[in-house]
C-alpha cells in the first residue's frame, strides 16, 4: 500500500492524473471521521468522485472517543477514516477503546499530523490498514482507498456464502433470501444475493421485483461481465441489498458447465463484502463447484428420514470435496409441524456428529404472508423469535460479533501489546 510518509501535499494536478487509471472502488461502507475542516473537505471531494459512486460513504465531526462511542451499539463499517492530531507517543493507548468494537472484517485508516517514520511502521505492525499525513488531497486520499480494496494481489473483498437444501421445500431460499436481506440491514454492509436457480427461482417475487436482465446474462456473456455491466445486471432490493435474479423461464435449457459460474461469483467478491448464494436442490458439476468454493456452507433441512438421509450424503460429500475446511452448517427448518411424525433435533443431529446452527418453528402464516405480500419476515413480525433466530444466524456466517462485546480486528495486536 501506498503511504504519504512526505509533508507536503500532491500537487493536484498530479493527483487527478494518477488517479485516472483506478478501477471504481467496490461496494463498501466507509465512515470518516474528521477534526479539521480541511480534511473534511478533502472526504467530501472524494465521496463525489466518480470512482467513489458504489461506496456508502458518511463523515462526522469527531475524535476517536467519538467513534469508538459510536460502534460500541453499531457495527462498524468496512472501513474508518481517522483523522487524529494525537501525539504518537499516546496514539496506540487511544486506540485501545475502539480496538475493543471493532468488527474482524473492519479496516482502519488514519489520516496523521506527525511525519513519524517509526509511527507508522508501529501502526502497520499492529494492524492498521494506512496512515497518511496531513494535508492531504483528494487524489491522494482516494489513491489510499484503492491500495486497501482494489489492489489486484489482495484478497477477494467478499464473502460467499452458499445455502443449499436437503431436498426440494424445505425453505432454503427463503431462508438464503432473509438472511441477506437481514446482513444487509443488521450490519448496513452491501451485500449481493445471487439467485441460481435459473428454472424455477424465486428471489424476484420474494422482493416483489421483476427486473428485466440477471445472472442468465452474466452466465451466458462471461466475455462481457466486468463491473460496469454487473451493475446494469443487479436489482436494487433496499438500501444495502443488490439482487441477481434468475429468469424463472423455461424459454431453454440450462445446462452449464463445471465452471460457468466462477466468472460471476469473482467479480461479485471483487465488489461486495457479503455474496449469498442462493443454489438449488441438485447435485452436478456446477453446483459441486460452487459449494467446494464457497467460504461458507449453509445445509437447510426439514425433520424427516429424507431430509436426514440427504443431509448426511452432502455432508459426506462436502467432506471430501474440502477436507481442510470446516462442516456446513445446519438450519432445521418447519420444526413442530402440527400431526406430523417428525425426527427430534437431537437425534437428528446425532448421527451427522453436530449442532444446528439455528431451529426454526413451523409457522405457515409469518413465512405465507411474507411471500404473498413480497417481503421479508421482518418486515412482517419485526419483534418475532425468528428474526432474533435470523440475526444470530447472519452474525455467525457473516463472521460479526454482536455490538457491545470485544471484537478483535484490525485492532487485535494493538489489544495485545496494550493488555501486557
Amino acid at each position: 500500500m501506498r503511504t504519504n510518509m512526505e509533508a507536503a501535499p500532491i500537487p493536484p494536478e498530479r493527483s487527478s492524473r494518477s488517479i485516472e487509471a483506478l478501477r471504481p472502488l467496490p461496494r463498501i461502507s466507509v465512515h470518516g471521521f474528521y477534526e479539521t475542516e480541511t480534511v473534511h473537505q478533502t472526504m467530501s471531494l472524494a465521496a463525489a468522485d466518480r470512482r467513489m459512486a458504489k461506496v456508502a460513504m458518511r463523515m462526522t465531526r469527531g475524535t476517536i472517543e467519538d467513534a469508538a462511542s459510536l460502534f460500541s451499539a453499531s457495527p462498524t463499517p468496512n472501513l474508518i477514516v481517522l483523522e487524529t492530531s494525537s501525539d504518537p507517543a499516546t496514539l496506540l493507548v487511544r486506540l485501545k477503546p475502539l480496538a475493543e468494537v471493532c468488527d474482524a472484517s473492519t479496516r482502519v485508516l488514519i489520516v496523521g499530523h506527525h511525519n513519524d517514520v517509526q509511527l507508522y511502521r508501529d501502526l502497520m505492525r499492529n494492524g492498521i490498514s494506512d496512515y497518511i499525513v496531513a494535508p492531504v488531497d483528494m487524489g491522494d486520499l482516494v489513491n489510499t482507498l484503492a491500495g486497501i480494496f482494489v489492489d489486484p494481489g489482495a484478497a477477494p473483498l467478499g464473502r460467499t456464502i452458499a445455502f443449499i437444501g436437503a431436498k426440494g421445500g424445505v425453505g432454503a431460499s427463503t431462508l438464503s433470501h432473509n438472511v441477506a436481506w437481514t446482513m444487509s440491514n443488521l450490519f448496513q454492509a452491501e451485500t449481493v444475493l445471487a439467485d441460481m436457480d435459473m428454472p424455477f427461482g424465486t428471489a424476484n417475487i420474494n422482493f416483489d421485483q421483476d427486473p428485466p436482465q440477471g445472472i442468465s446474462e452474466a452466465v451466458f456473456s462471461p466475455e462481457r461481465l466486468d463491473e460496469m455491466f454487473l451493475d446494469r445486471l443487479l436489482t436494487k432490493c433496499s438500501e444495502h441489498l443488490s439482487l441477481l435474479a434468475a429468469p424463472s423461464m423455461l424459454d431453454r435449457p440450462y445446462d452449464f458447465s463445471r465452471t460457468s459460474f466462477e466468472p460471476v461469483i469473482d467479480v461479485l467478491q471483487r465488489n461486495a463484502p457479503l455474496v449469498v448464494l442462493d443454489v438449488p436442490h441438485g447435485w452436478n458439476e456446477w453446483t459441486r463447484s460452487v459449494l467446494a468454493d464457497a467460504d461458507e456452507i449453509v445445509v437447510c433441512a426439514t425433520p424427516d428420514l429424507a431430509s436426514l438421509r440427504n443431509t448426511k450424503n452432502l455432508f459426506e460429500a462436502i467432506r471430501k470435496l474440502r477436507p481442510n475446511d470446516k462442516m456446513p452448517y445446519l438450519i432445521l427448518n418447519q420444526i413442530n409441524m402440527p400431526k406430523r411424525p417428525e425426527i427430534a433435533p437431537d437425534d437428528f443431529c446425532e448421527p451427522l456428529t453436530t449442532s444446528p446452527l439455528a431451529v426454526i418453528s413451523f409457522d405457515p402464516a409469518l413465512f405465507g404472508n411474507a411471500a404473498n405480500s413480497g417481503r421479508m419476515l421482518q418486515e412482517v413480525d419485526p419483534k418475532g423469535q425468528i428474526v432474533d433466530i435470523l440475526a444470530d444466524v447472519s452474525h455467525v456466517l457473516a463472521a460479526r460479533t454482536p455490538p457491545k462485546k470485544a471484537r478483535s480486528g484490525p485492532f487485535a495486536k494493538v489489544l495485545e501489546k496494550l493488555g501486557r
